[in-house]
């Protein structure tokens, strides 16, 4: 049995698409950069988003680096409860708690906005530790952040704990850090990113997922 599961947690925990994309579409708007609809946006969903305002629209590294600030500007004051909770998570989160399994967030997302959304959606009970990055951007790559949460938890191996995630980013970054992991297809990403990034297995659903982790 699995003793720890890492969770991503835009696109697998919950679903941030409006609060995420409300805010890009906030950051963009103070460089006259107008996207023509909200599905252009969904790419800024599980990646760094430093290096993706360069690379989805053009800004040089210093303008994306004040995307970021005027992202937050919008972020931490609204656009991080424009979300909602899978349907299924809760229940299967509870039900792998009382198997005996140590439950841990692995967010892209800095750990101050993470814990602030867990506890708004009562989730952050069932996690023994949130990893993250900082405000000051030091772990903005999910292996940087699997790596820390590695070093928190030195027993963590490909033996007894699992990546899921719904991005390339997710298992790219389980297996830099020589973890399993799984995909998951409710969220951002798509079964082709998914497979080219070398998920171990990929699931379609919530039910699909806690059924696969709690054999």
């Amino acid at each position: 049995m699995l003793q720890y599961i890492l969770f991503d947690l835009d696109g697998t925990l919950t679903d941030p698409g409006p609060g995420i994309t409300n805010c890009v579409a906030y950051a963009l708007e103070k460089f006259d950069v107008h996207p023509a609809c909200r599905e252009e946006l969904y790419p800024y969903i599980g990646p760094p988003l430093v290096p993706s305002f360069q690379a989805f629209h053009g800004l040089t590294a210093s303008q994306a680096e004040q995307a970021l600030v005027y992202y937050r500007e919008r972020f931490s004051v609204k656009g991080l409860f424009e979300n909602e909770v899978y349907d299924g998570i809760p229940a299967m989160l509870s039900r792998l708690q009382e198997r005996g399994c140590t439950l841990i967030v692995a967010t892209s997302k800095p750990e101050e906005f993470a814990n602030r959304i867990l506890a708004h959606f009562e989730l952050d009970k069932y996690f023994a530790f949130v990893g993250g990055n900082t405000l000051d951007e030091s772990r903005p790559t999910k292996e940087a952040v699997i790596a820390y949460i590695m070093q928190e938890y030195p027993d963590i191996s490909a033996e007894n704990t699992v990546m899921v995630g719904d991005r390339k980013y997710d298992a790219v970054g389980a297996h830099v850090c020589g973890l399993p992991a799984v995909g998951v297809l409710y969220g951002y990403g798509d079964r082709e990113e998914l497979e080219t990034a070398g998920a171990d297995i990929i699931l379609e659903t919530v039910g699909q997922l806690a059924e696969y982790l709690l054999k």
